[in-house]
């Protein structure tokens, strides 16, 4: 058989591969039930075999419509997202929200196809009263604003 249209192809492995996964980790992990009295290993196995049978429709139409190919995985943006976020995650304590916030968009950005300055900047500014207004005043979380060496943070 030929495959028509590898991008079925292999979402419907990997929606296999999912499903099954969940399944058995579901199994070995907790009690079944019955479905009079399902267990918590029942929701997670029948949403996996759910999945693994979605997969095996779309990998039988893989053989059958003609479909678009897989395109190249760019490992740029993905590197510069996997930085950001360890960045913010290291940089929150020492630096406080506003400057971990900034760091993790320009970081981010730089993964992008291009880089503006203002647009960036202005980005991060956004980011930041969004991030100080929900989370520090709104849902009272207790993120430190300013970096720890400055004693008098002019944001509380």
């Amino acid at each position: 058989m030929k495959i028509k249209s590898p991008k079925d192809f292999w979402a419907g492995l990997m929606f296999i591969g999912f499903g099954l996964f969940f399944m058995i980790v579901a199994q070995l992990s907790y009690q079944m039930g019955s479905a009079v009295r399902m267990g918590p290993a029942y929701f997670p196995t029948v949403l996996g075999g759910m999945l693994a049978i979605l997969g095996a429709i779309v990998l039988v139409d893989s053989f059958v419509l003609t479909g678009e190919k897989v395109a190249k995985f760019h490992f740029r943006p993905l590197l510069f997202i996997l930085a950001s976020s360890l960045a913010f995650a290291y940089l929150l304590k020492p630096l406080g929200l506003v400057l971990a916030s900034v760091a993790l968009v320009f970081i981010s950005a730089f993964g992008g196809h291009e880089f503006k300055w203002k647009e960036v900047a202005i980005l991060s500014a956004l980011l930041v009263v969004f991030a100080v207004l929900v989370f520090v005043k709104g849902l009272t979380l207790p993120f430190p604003i300013c970096p720890s060496f400055i004693d008098n943070c002019p944001i509380r």
